[in-house]
């Protein structure tokens, strides 16, 4: 009988985070699932659970504290005895036009988004080292961090170094057995950008294949990163926008 994978997935109370951990848990793979809300944390886990196809805890909290990070492998180890795929997925997103930019935001985003990746891949990837099983990382970047976009300067450098970060650590965990790669989404249809009536409608116009991604997509992509059929991908980037990067029409002209 195949043993069952083991993944810790952060910011996967909804949106592309649920998604993958959805279709993590369909393939059988056991899954701590993290968000930073107790009420999305615990929902999803209920729902995932239905699934019955595997064993789905649920960890709530900020994925970029020391605390949490600790908890998260912690749980992992205790009830699974090993870690084989890590989605380094939460982040967020402060808007706001470079001239005015505080540096509380500034440094929040750079907290979360790249200390927070850079620590919790670190603690994974020790994991996996002590296992010498190898293992898959996938970290979550955005096309922002290849094309400009209006009021993300903060965001758009922090994804870019998140991208930097998985082609850098290849030098180090190749030879362990370890794969990292990144997934850069596009616009995709969530429960946050559903809140803007005109989401759908204008990237739809935007993008070459004629509509927003819809979270599945975008797992997909991420479940195929991290996958044995991806054993020879790493320290690579994979857009997934409809092709919006290779034309990059303005959402603001």
């Amino acid at each position: 009988m195949k043993t069952q994978k083991v993944a810790i997935i952060t910011g996967a109370g909804q949106g592309i985070g649920l998604e993958i951990a959805r279709k993590l848990v369909e393939e059988g793979t056991h899954i701590i699932l993290n968000d930073i809300e107790k009420r999305l944390t615990e929902e999803a886990v209920a729902s995932l659970s239905q699934i019955g196809k595997s064993s789905v805890l649920g960890c709530s909290g900020d994925s970029s504290s020391e605390e949490v990070i600790f908890e998260l492998v912690d749980l992992a180890l205790r009830n699974f005895g090993r870690i084989d795929q890590l989605v380094a997925n939460a982040g967020i997103t402060l808007f706001g036009s470079f001239l005015e930019y505080s540096r509380n935001d500034f440094f929040e985003v750079t907290r979360v988004n790249q200390a927070g990746t850079f620590f919790l891949t670190q603690a994974v990837a020790q994991v996996m080292k002590n296992q010498k099983s190898g293992g898959a990382i996938l970290l979550t970047s955005s096309v922002t961090a290849h094309q400009s976009h209006a009021n993300l300067a903060a965001y758009a450098m922090s994804k870019a170094a998140i991208e930097m970060l998985a082609k850098n650590l290849v030098l180090e965990l190749a030879p362990l057995g370890i794969r990292i790669n990144t997934i850069a989404p596009g616009a995709t249809l969530t429960e946050r950008t559903a809140s803007d009536p005109d989401y759908a409608k204008t990237w739809a116009k935007l993008t070459p294949l004629g509509k927003p991604a819809a979270v599945n997509q975008i797992a997909d992509a991420a479940v195929f990163l991290l996958s044995d059929a991806a054993s020879h991908i790493t320290g690579q980037t994979l857009i997934v926008d409809g092709g919006w990067t290779s034309i990059s029409p303005s959402p603001y002209a």
